[in-house]
């Protein structure tokens, strides 16, 4: 077998058991379902960051306090509320329905933020 014979075989043996592994780690979403990793809103001196964060339907919030006091994550409608988050504790929430989320620290209530969901 010639070298260019040998390189072609390989190829053909490589490739479809490269195809396979990429499908088999690479996870598959529903429709409609986010793509990527949680989103994130950091808590530092007292104001959120991003003050407005606009994601799609389905999607995973998630609050990280790096303040040295505590905070609690409020929605205006009370459709979603945190524990009191010591330091670099963490708060998700996913977001299913289309629309805008005001939100606020219920111990420091000018503490305010957004949450748009589209």
């Amino acid at each position: 077998m010639t070298k260019r014979n040998l390189f072609l075989s390989g190829l053909v043996l490589t490739l479809p058991l490269a195809l396979a592994t990429v499908l088999v780690l690479q996870p598959t979403r529903a429709k409609g379902e986010a793509a990527g990793p949680p989103l994130e809103v950091r808590v530092v001196n007292f104001t959120f960051g991003p003050a407005t964060l606009t994601v799609p339907v389905n999607s995973t919030v998630t609050w990280v306090n790096k303040d040295d006091l505590p905070h609690v994550i409020a929605s205006n409608d009370g459709v979603f509320k945190s524990k009191a988050l010591d330091t670099d504790d963490k708060y998700s929430y996913t977001f299913s329905k289309a629309g805008t989320y005001a939100y606020f620290c219920s111990i420091h209530p000018k503490m305010v933020g957004k949450i748009v969901v589209q």
